[in-house]
């Protein structure tokens, strides 16, 4: 095993710079060393090695029959470090296995249709993504990168704002017509309701009444655990859910969601953030790329006021 106190791609660099510069004066020069400490670095790497590597006996340098093959190998091993420096620096091009973590209906309406747009401008990135409405340890699950969605914890994660998507009440047209639409958060008593089952879900729903927030409690008559069931469900009739507009645009403009109660609408935002771990030094790459792309490709924003 080498010992630890030679620095052997620095011998490496210098031997290859005295080739290539044709003496030890010029590659002096070259490396803001002097000549001697460049002729002395060169004999104690040939005496490490125990075989000559330059004849000093002729006045234009000339390489020993070793003194060739080391140089070419010297020139592979320091290409190779230069590679694998590149490869991990924070201007490197993008490139690698990127994992990323996001929940179901966000992955399904913004994160995928994107995906193609992402690879073509990164073809070295392969995209890894799973989709998932539970919360993961992005240590656990070796992903670099998640999308969440709602208020953000104290933890060790750094989070960067992709947007803030405004919550609305939605109905499919034949459930308002079999039980009528409400007209005051009153009218909600009297209506089936699609909530949430876990429990960081609030069991209130606020409303802007005469200038005031209200909440009203909420039970729901059907309770899931995502978004995307709860939008599956209204739009097969199940009942009135509570959603961020990004979940249910494409349905409430093609007509089989409808918002109720918008004119109370409380303003209520879900914020979107891309978070990774903020402690492990300089991000990657393609993780960087990914953020950055999905900072200026995603747009979960609809104007405050009515949904339609």
């Amino acid at each position: 095993m080498a010992r630890s106190d030679i620095n052997r791609s620095g011998e490496m660099e210098v031997f290859a710079r005295v080739v290539e510069e044709g003496g030890f004066t010029a590659a002096a020069k070259a490396l803001s060393m002097t000549p001697s400490a460049v002729s002395k670095l060169v004999a104690r790497l040939e005496a490490r090695l125990g075989s000559r590597l330059v004849n000093r006996s002729t006045r234009k340098l000339q390489l020993t029959a070793e003194g060739l093959t080391f140089h070419e190998r010297s020139l592979r091993v320091l290409a190779e470090l230069d590679e694998a420096e590149r490869s991990v620096s924070a201007c490197a091009v993008p490139r690698g296995r990127l994992r990323i973590n996001a929940n179901v209906p966000f992955g399904l309406h913004h994160l995928l249709p994107l995906i193609p747009k992402f690879s073509a401008l990164n073809p070295q990135v392969q995209v890894d993504v799973t989709l998932t409405d539970q919360v993961i340890d992005l240590l656990d699950e070796r992903a670099e990168l998640a999308i969440r969605v709602g208020p953000m914890r104290p933890s060790q994660l750094v989070a960067r704002k992709l947007g803030d998507s405004r919550t609305v009440l939605v109905a499919s047209p034949e459930y308002l017509a079999r039980r009528g639409t409400p007209k005051h958060p009153d009218d909600l008593a009297d209506h089936d309701l699609i909530t949430f089952n876990f429990s960081r879900q609030s069991d209130e729903w606020p409303f802007r009444i005469g200038g005031e927030r209200v909440s009203y409690p909420v039970q729901g008559s059907a309770l899931v655990g995502d978004g995307e069931s709860a939008t599956h469900l209204a739009l097969a009739g199940q009942g009135i859910t509570k959603l961020g507009i990004f979940h249910i645009i494409d349905p409430i403009r093609a007509g089989r969601l409808v918002p109720v109660l918008d004119e109370f609408n409380s303003g209520e935002l879900e914020t979107v953030s891309a978070v990774y771990v903020g402690h492990a030094g300089p991000l990657p790459a393609r993780v960087r790329a990914m953020i950055d792309f999905l900072a200026a490709e995603v747009d979960v924003h609809w104007p405050m006021g009515r949904a339609v």
